[in-house]
């Protein structure tokens, strides 16, 4: 059987509503069959984004200290509460056939976990899964979060990895609602400085290895591409 093959996309920085329209695009495509699986992987300007079961109340630092550290606020219709997203952070967003992959939420959940575990376990970070908390947890600290949004069975939106980012700003935030946990980063967690560009590659080949993809890199990305059905490398 010939391994499926998903197009992976390093792209720069992406503001989140712009990146939330991109893949409203690519979900399209995906769910015409005119391209195949698709991985984004890219950062946000610091950005606190509030999902389907999130509230205005989650955040909890003046509005005036958002404004001076550049933090906007954006609604989603992605699963969970509030969240931080900025620079230091790998964000991954999986434009995925549920449906093609036999794969029902839960697992497909399980298998975005298993690949950020897997990532971890090779930078000698013993992370697990923490019952009734979606995403990864090293100890009591949240290093990566997952929300979805799937339609047609294919999914959207997908995790935040911790990788440098400035902590400070999950503070301005019940992170996911929850307050009696804490959130880490990579870079805290082994002791020293390591980028998002380091870790992309690593992460590509763990999430291959998990959902059995054989990873291609794609060229490039744009609107035109996306509606020509062309974008399958």
């Amino acid at each position: 059987m010939q391994q499926k093959v998903f197009l992976t996309y390093n792209l720069p920085l992406v503001e989140f509503q712009e990146a939330s329209q991109l893949q409203k695009r690519l979900v399209q495509a995906r769910i015409a069959g005119r391209i195949p699986d698709v991985l984004l992987l890219l950062e946000h300007p610091p950005v606190l984004t509030i999902g389907r079961s999130g509230t205005i109340k989650d955040i909890i630092a003046p509005m005036e200290i958002l404004a001076q550290e550049g933090i906007s606020i954006s609604h989603t219709d992605r699963g969970g509460g509030v969240t931080y997203h900025g620079p230091g952070q790998l964000v991954g967003y999986p434009i995925l056939s549920l449906k093609e992959h036999r794969l029902s939420v839960s697992q497909y959940v399980w298998n975005l976990e298993a690949a950020i575990i897997k990532l971890l376990l090779d930078l000698s970070i013993y992370a697990q899964r923490v019952p009734k908390y979606p995403g990864v947890w090293v100890g009591e600290e949240k290093v990566c979060a997952i929300g979805l949004y799937i339609t047609h069975y294919v999914t959207r939106h997908g995790f935040a990895l911790n990788v440098n980012t400035n902590l400070r700003c999950f503070s301005y935030i019940n992170p996911c609602g929850i307050t009696d946990k804490a959130v880490t980063s990579i870079s805290k967690l082994l002791g020293y400085e390591i980028t998002v560009d380091e870790i992309k590659q690593p992460l590509v080949q763990a999430f291959s290895q998990v959902f059995k993809f054989k990873p291609k890199q794609g060229d490039r990305i744009d609107k035109c591409l996306i509606t020509s059905g062309s974008l399958n490398g």
